[in-house]
């Protein structure tokens, strides 16, 4: 905790002669955090619903994200089939409720993942490979065997069996055969030829649970040409009759003839929802898109959406399984419009092993045809479809084989996920450069192994989102679960379990408030950040690589480069960047000011040891720097253009442009002037920067780290101390300020902050213990007002000994009987067998008399906790401490001379998962993925995950708990 303590004022700063009026930013359903809603079977009802969505709205949720997903054995008989006049009454009854309980709701355009996919799409709209047949011929001869190609049977099913035990299942949400309708081992279909065709003809889809399928086919020829030694030509394909019978016969020399076919990738809608299966669109064809949202335009004709904000992509995942989706019809005629030539003339150099520099260029058109695609046909239509009925849309670029920075930049809402920082950045500087107010975050994705994630764990994520620049939290996630059901009801497999029945459910408001209250900072204003640094694709995708296709997610296939390097040398010492793509710079002018995006102002671009560069990228960077920008070029500049089409053209006009740069100068830096502005190269990325008047934000040098948006007159900062130890010092600003307000969106304490002058640089003295954070609000002209009070330990901590009453609140299996302990410890250790397997709350009561001596305030330290606990002084709240550091200050003015203390503590789900594990009761019941473990250790015999080697997990308050006086 903090040391500090301040009378809670109201609170944005505005200035009445000096006196700072301090405000909070308002608060509204976008600042609260939301949730993904899973719907499993879109087995709801509308008696659930309602008690689901009060529970959420009532822990300060904003709005929810509906997925369907698979469903939950038992249940098969209320299963509602995907978008079915059945399944849109209890939509648009969510959507009626969530307008009552002032929430938002968002949808994803599908069911499972990847986006796209279902009863609709059949071989015409599902998405595609090739494959290809190469003859040598010499002179004189032909091919006597037919031109085909047989696609082979592929099965990729998970047909997960809960359990083979003989009971039945007598109601629902318990396991049996009677309703079991999922498949054994020995009854799994394994062989292709069993299954029927198309696939969304087959019965019992949910419990095929069917990942991808190839059937057994002769596949479409798309093209056959013949290469000669001499680099000839000729295409053949017209002489191919229909039963593959080529009529030709080889000129003079050797030829090489290459047969290319147009395949079934077989992806299919993963993880789908009853009435969804069936297989993934053909990203790359508008055509395939928009067959597939005529389901949506069905389905919603006449219905009321009007709360509902918009639709979400989740990930491409696509290609995360066998093979990958690279081809779509009509893909010679979009190379040839974009890339000015025919790659059917090229097809040895696209597709050859052993690559050099012309098979390398030809690979990278390729490649940036199908980013094209992908952005063109798939992704700005699909905005532009849910643009038409009045909708926003929310996107996961990444993950796929395009410029992830365009497609997350033609959204509404762009969102990441995952842990680092730098993953964060691609979706969040799209944000930033295009002046888009929202990014968004799938946030506490599966933390840690099920059931030992806690709300502490969480806010250290979240934290982390918040540095990255998110600002729009969606946790991962809830699952709707009937009233009615058994403990722990329906969980998603792969999450920290959001659900109300989590015994931390008590205190999850406690975090919400502080997401809200972050948020309501982060999405007001304007980022305010220095450097835009150049995201290098083409240098990614002129690169052989595994694969015909890249599929870019944050730094993946970075690791090694420049890019790399400096991105993480600025992150570490506080410079701060956004990435920006070829298209986004385009849009950059520059001023007197700087350099001026649709989303902000920013003093130099970075090129990080790029070695291509379009021409057009070339052409603005020389544009920009003639009118004044100055550009930094990290360690080599660029060497050529990309590609293969028109290239002795571009290379030319791209070396006309750099003869003209004279780099001249000794030592670390070179310079080049290039009319108002300059190119300056170095290898020294820090130097680099000074040289462009950039500076890192000093408090990186203490161990903090920051966010910062520019406001009017002045800034917010986020601060965070992610370090082991806590922080208590005169922290120098990188913005030039007079003075501040600090906010501790934890408590919801404010005040204007204890500053000074140092070296022309306002510091702000900062006190932030291990995982607590902070927003300051700067201001250019001198505050005055009720000061931010920070406090020191004074003395000497007393415990706070004696018997403490133990009663257990809520929670199960059953209630331990109340007990009184003389030494705390884990509740698992009283005599009463049920603390062993009890997850819920319990309150523990004491007391103490009034420490000797005069204090202004005192530091009550509760010691360790397992998880977080609500802190009660002589009936007045404290707090609700979620952790690591357990304190909380208390004003000596609450202080009687005997006082009661009651500390209430909620722990996890862990001790009775334990318990019904070992019992054998059957909780896991879920069709598709059947509960996987994330590590391998906690894997079965069965190869689900299990607990029943787990040992009770410590709980409740461990302490000790001290009591100091402060100064």
């Amino acid at each position: 905790m903090i040391k500090r303590l301040i009378c809670t004022i109201a609170c944005s700063a505005a200035l009445i002669n000096g006196e700072a009026q301090i405000k909070w930013p308002a608060v509204n359903t976008v600042t609260k955090p939301w949730a993904r809603w899973w719907w499993p079977g879109s087995a709801v009802n509308n008696r659930s619903l309602t008690a689901n969505m009060q529970q959420y709205a009532q822990a300060g949720l904003g709005g929810l994200e509906i997925t369907p997903i698979y469903g939950v054995a038992g249940y098969e008989s209320e299963f509602i089939n995907y978008l079915s006049p059945e399944w849109m009454q209890v939509f648009t009854y969510t959507l009626a409720e969530a307008k009552r309980l002032n929430l938002q709701i968002d949808i994803a355009t599908g069911s499972g993942w990847p986006f796209g996919g279902g009863p609709l799409i059949g071989d015409a709209e599902a998405c595609k490979d090739f494959e290809y047949k190469t003859w040598i011929v010499k002179e004189g001869k032909g091919i006597k065997d037919p031109i085909v190609f047989e696609q082979q049977p592929y099965l990729d099913a998970i047909g997960n069996t809960l359990s083979d035990k003989k009971e039945l299942y007598p109601t629902k949400g318990t396991v049996g055969a009677a309703t079991l309708t999922m498949l054994k081992e020995s009854e799994r279909v394994k062989d292709v030829k069993k299954l029927a065709e198309p696939v969304y003809a087959n019965k019992n889809l949910q419990a095929l649970a069917i990942n991808q399928l190839k059937y057994k086919k002769n596949l479409p020829l798309q093209v056959v040409m013949a290469y000669s030694e001499k680099g000839e030509t000729i295409d053949l394909t017209s002489q191919v009759n229909a039963k593959g019978e080529l009529n030709w016969k080889a000129p003079a020399g050797t030829w090489t003839v290459y047969a290319l076919f147009m395949g079934w990738h077989g992806k299919m809608v993963e993880r789908a929802a009853p009435g969804a299966e069936g297989n993934a669109i053909d990203h790359f064809s508008e055509a395939a898109l928009n067959k597939y949202l005529s389901r949506f335009d069905t389905a919603f004709s006449g219905a009321d959406l009007g709360q509902l904000r918009g639709f979400f992509n989740d990930s491409y995942e696509v290609d995360d399984a066998h093979g990958q989706s690279n081809y779509t019809p009509g893909f010679f005629a979009e190379f040839k419009r974009r890339r000015g030539y025919d790659l059917k003339l090229f097809l040895p150099q696209l597709l050859q092993k052993e690559r050099n520099e012309t098979s390398l260029r030809v690979l990278y058109d390729y490649r940036q045809t199908i980013a094209d695609l992908l952005l063109e046909k798939f992704t700005i239509p699909w905005h532009n479809w849910a643009q038409a009925k009045g909708k926003i849309v929310r996107n996961q670029s990444h993950g796929s084989p395009a410029n992830i920075l365009d497609c997350y930049g033609v959204v509404d809402i762009p969102e990441t996920e995952g842990s680092e920082l730098l993953r964060f950045k691609f979706a969040v500087s799209a944000a930033h450069i295009l002046n888009k107010p929202l990014a968004s975050a799938e946030a506490a994705t599966w933390l840690n192994e099920h059931f030992k994630t806690n709300l502490g764990d969480v806010k250290t994520a979240v934290d982390k989102y918040f540095l990255g620049g998110v600002n729009h939290v969606v946790y991962h996630g809830i699952c709707y679960s009937p009233i009615n059901d058994i403990w722990p009801g329906w969980l998603f497999y792969a999450a920290v379990h959001f659900q109300p029945i989590h015994p931390f459910w008590k205190d999850f408001g406690t975090l919400n408030t502080y997401v809200t209250r972050c948020q309501s900072f982060l999405q007001s204003g304007k980022p305010d950040n220095d450097v835009l640094l150049y995201f290098p694709f083409s240098d990614h995708n002129s690169e052989a690589g595994r694969d015909l296709l890249n599929h870019y997610d944050g730094m993946k296939g970075f690791e090694n480069t420049d890019f790399n390097k400096v991105a993480e040398d600025m992150l570490a010492k506080g410079y701060a960047f956004d990435l920006i793509s070829d298209n986004q710079l385009q849009k950059v002018y520059a001023t007197s000011f700087g350099l001026q995006t649709p989303g902000g102002t920013y003093r130099t671009i970075v090129l990080a040891n790029t070695k291509y560069l379009p021409l057009p990228t070339l052409q603005k960077l020389a544009d920009l720097a003639k009118n004044g920008a100055t550009i930094l070029v990290y360690n080599n500049f660029p060497t050529g253009v990309p590609g293969y089409g028109q290239l002795a053209e571009r290379q030319q006009q791209f070396t006309n442009i750099t003869a003209a740069l004279k780099f001249a100068g000794d030592g670390a830096l070179q310079k080049a002037t290039n009319g108002k502005g300059a190119f300056i190269k170095g290898n020294d990325i820090s130097v680099l920067l000074q040289a462009a008047n950039v500076l890192p934000e000093p408090m990186y040098a203490k161990g903090l780290q920051c966010i910062r948006r520019s406001i009017s007159g002045g800034n917010y900062y986020f601060i965070s101390n992610a370090t082991k130890e806590a922080v208590a010092d005169w922290v120098p600003l990188g913005r030039k300020a007079a003075s501040a307000i600090e906010f501790d969106p934890m408590q919801g304490l404010s005040g204007v902050a204890n500053t000074r002058m140092k070296n022309n640089k306002l510091e702000v003295y900062v006190h932030l213990e291990p995982g607590e954070s902070c927003v300051l609000q700067t201001s250019n002209t001198k505050l005055t007002g009720k000061p931010f009070t920070n406090y020191a330990i004074a003395g000497k901590g007393t415990e706070i000994k004696g018997n403490w009453r133990l009663f257990f609140m809520m929670g199960g299996p059953d209630l331990p009987k109340p007990t009184t302990v003389s030494k705390l410890g884990s509740w698992t250790e009283i005599p009463d067998a049920l603390g062993k397997v009890f997850s819920g709350s319990a309150q523990y009561s004491i007391e103490f008399p009034k420490p000797a001596g005069a204090a202004p305030a005192y530091e009550l330290d509760l010691g360790k906790v397992a998880w977080s606990a609500e802190v009660i002084l002589n009936g007045k709240t404290l707090g609700t401490l979620l952790g690591p550091i357990y304190k909380v200050n208390v004003p000596a003015s609450l202080l009687k001379p005997e006082n009661e203390l009651m500390i209430r503590v909620s722990n996890g789900m862990t001790n009775r998962i334990i318990a019904l594990e070992k019992e054998g009761t059957p909780w896991k019941k879920f069709y598709n993925v059947n509960f996987p473990a994330r590590q391998a250790e906690n894997r079965g015999a069965d190869g689900l995950f299990t607990a029943a080697n787990w040992q009770p997990e410590a709980s409740g308050l461990l302490g000790p708990v001290t009591i100091a006086p402060l100064k």
